[in-house]
């Protein structure tokens, strides 16, 4: 296969399995509202879990971590160049933000960078995983927990990878989600009465 077809290929095919909105699916299949509109108005695993239910919540979160591990493998078994690997990552990512298929209003795109970030780094896995678990214990908000842990991401990159490109492409990476949290943080904010009621919850069914 031609290079420059490949990698064109590579890009699009990142942008259409990034782009597949199952959290939206799964409201109109099971719930029959737009999940855009209810709970956190997020096309995302938790608002899933929320507002249609476990097992619902479960196949988004899998999906959406698969999306962006499949993009970057799919590049990656075209034989592209490194960077373009790591572009179709983000390219997933972007497409779960910004979906065709619902006129560019997707979600934030956590879950899809978990799966770009674990393709691309296997040792970070388990290390994600263990941060998760313990900010959840400790703050009982899984929103902040699983935000917080890709941090890790970043040091599994210098660390384990001893890799600067790697480390720089985590922070542009989940710089696509920052930004899509803002609003979120804000809300946050506005409802809570100090630091301590913004980042713990009572449980984690608390959604303030």
């Amino acid at each position: 296969m031609n290079d420059t077809v490949g990698i064109i290929l590579a890009l699009i095919l990142a942008y259409l399995v990034g782009s597949v909105p199952l959290a939206y699916l799964m409201g109109r299949w099971i719930k029959g509202f737009d999940i855009r509109l209810v709970g956190t108005k997020n096309m995302g695993t938790m608002n899933t879990f929320y507002q249609v239910g476990f097992w619902p919540g479960m196949l988004v979160l899998t999906v959406d971590i698969g999306k962006g591990a499949l993009a970057v493998g799919i590049a990656r078994a075209l034989e592209t160049p490194q960077l373009i690997e790591l572009a179709a990552g983000m390219v997933a990512v972007a497409g779960h933000v910004l979906p065709v298929w619902l006129k560019f209003k997707g979600g934030k795109g956590g879950a899809t960078c978990i799966g770009v970030l674990a393709f691309l780094m296997p040792w970070g896995i388990p290390i994600y995983a263990g941060a998760f678990g313990v900010f959840l214990l400790i703050t009982r908000f899984p929103t902040l927990s699983y935000s917080v842990a890709f941090v890790t991401f970043g040091f599994v990159a210098w660390l384990i990878y001893d890799s600067l490109l790697y480390v720089v492409y985590t922070l542009a990476l989940l710089l696509i989600p920052g930004f899509q949290y803002i609003m979120r943080v804000k809300q946050i904010g506005e409802r809570s009465t100090g630091f301590k009621d913004a980042v713990f919850r009572k449980s984690i069914r608390d959604r303030r």
